[in-house]
């Protein structure tokens, strides 16, 4: 499974906005690879920012 596709997964499953520790923590992937892979789905705009620091899926 992609990056990615596993954070949406993770965040889908949580029901709330996730911080990027809690993604790291949810998927088992590493930090920077979260951000990363954040960076990415925010461009593509996949998820979006309902408060700071905190994201959900679109």
């Amino acid at each position: 499974m992609e990056t990615t596709e596993a954070i949406l997964e993770a965040m889908k499953k949580a029901g709330e906005p996730m911080s990027a520790g809690q993604v790291a923590d949810a998927t088992g992937i590493d930090r920077k690879e979260i951000d990363k892979a954040l960076a990415r789905l925010k461009k593509s705009e996949e998820i979006v920012s309902p408060k700071r620091c905190y994201w959900q899926p679109q």
